[in-house]
C-alpha cells in the first residue's frame, strides 16, 4: 500500500524535523521545504496528498503559496493546513480567503494535528 505524502513547508528546522519524525511514525511519507518558492516547486513536482504550510516564509509567504496552488487545476484539491504563530482574526480570514482548508496556530498539539491530517486523508 502506498503511503500518503505530506509536504511540510516551514522555515523553522526544529518544527520541520518534529513534524517529519511524528508523521513518519504515523506511516506518512514526508517532503520538506524551508521557503515559499521551494514549497511551491515541490508541490507542483510531487503533488502531495496534503500540505502543512507556515505563513511567514522567506521569498513567498504562505498566503501566496496557498493562492497559487489553489489556482492550479491539478493542485487545487490538495488539502492545506496552515500552521502558524499568527492567530489574529484577520490572519485567519486571510487564510480562508486564500483557500486554506484548516488553520492551526503555534504552539500546537501534535496529536490534534495528526488527527486533523487523518481526517483529510481517510
Amino acid at each position: 500500500m502506498q503511503k500518503n505524502r505530506i509536504l511540510i513547508v516551514d522555515d523553522e528546522p526544529d518544527i520541520v524535523e518534529a513534524l517529519q519524525t511524528r508523521l513518519e511514525q504515523e506511516n506518512f511519507e514526508c517532503l520538506t521545504a524551508y521557503d515559499g518558492n521551494g514549497g511551491l516547486e515541490l508541490a507542483r513536482a510531487q503533488k502531495p496528498d496534503l500540505i502543512i504550510l507556515d505563513i511567514m516564509l522567506p521569498n513567498l509567504d504562505g498566503y501566496k503559496v496557498c493562492r497559487l496552488l489553489k489556482f492550479q487545476k491539478e493542485l487545487m484539491r490538495i488539502p492545506i493546513i496552515m500552521l502558524t504563530a499568527r492567530d489574529k482574526a484577520e490572519d485567519r480570514l486571510l487564510g480562508e480567503q486564500t483557500g486554506v482548508d484548516y488553520y492551526m496556530t503555534k504552539p500546537f498539539s501534535m496529536d490534534k494535528l495528526v488527527a486533523k491530517i487523518k481526517q483529510f486523508l481517510v
